[in-house]
């Protein structure tokens, strides 16, 4: 079939607090890496009143310039790291990272929108204003 017109997919990055609500939202394309969008996305999400005293991130956001980038701005970074990272071991809080299931539930919770689901639009700038509708009416019902 070859490729869309689109490109190979889209990615939705999303940063929301404890309770799962969201603070921040961007889409990217699904062959870029995730963090390309980390910085602008943490940029946005600091920006708001209350820093946050932790992140958690799986291990696609494990690079060494983001968890410094964190560590500069006062931000403990919770993020699994890679088996073949030699110079990251030590301590790491299973406890916090566990909750990274917040961040899960609340991207499942957008999905319920099939236009979320299924990105009928081409435009990313349209995409992202759908999953922005879908979180007000997330945050209203």
């Amino acid at each position: 079939m070859g490729r869309s017109q689109g490109g190979f997919g889209t990615k939705l990055h999303l940063i929301c607090d404890g309770a799962g609500t969201p603070i921040a939202v961007a889409v990217g394309p699904g062959q870029q890496h995730e963090t390309q969008q980390a910085i602008p996305l943490l940029e946005e999400a600091t920006a708001w009143p209350g820093q946050p005293a932790k992140v958690a991130g799986d291990k696609g956001y494990s690079a060494g310039w983001l968890q410094e980038w964190l560590v500069e701005r006062g931000i403990k970074p919770v993020i699994a790291h890679q088996k073949n990272e030699k110079a990251r071991r030590g301590r790491f809080e299973r406890k916090t990272y566990r909750r990274r299931n917040v961040i899960e539930r609340c991207v499942n919770s957008l999905k319920w929108f099939q236009r979320v689901a299924t990105r009928y639009e081409k435009l990313a700038t349209h995409y992202l204003a759908m999953v922005t509708l879908a979180i007000i009416f997330r945050l209203l019902g």
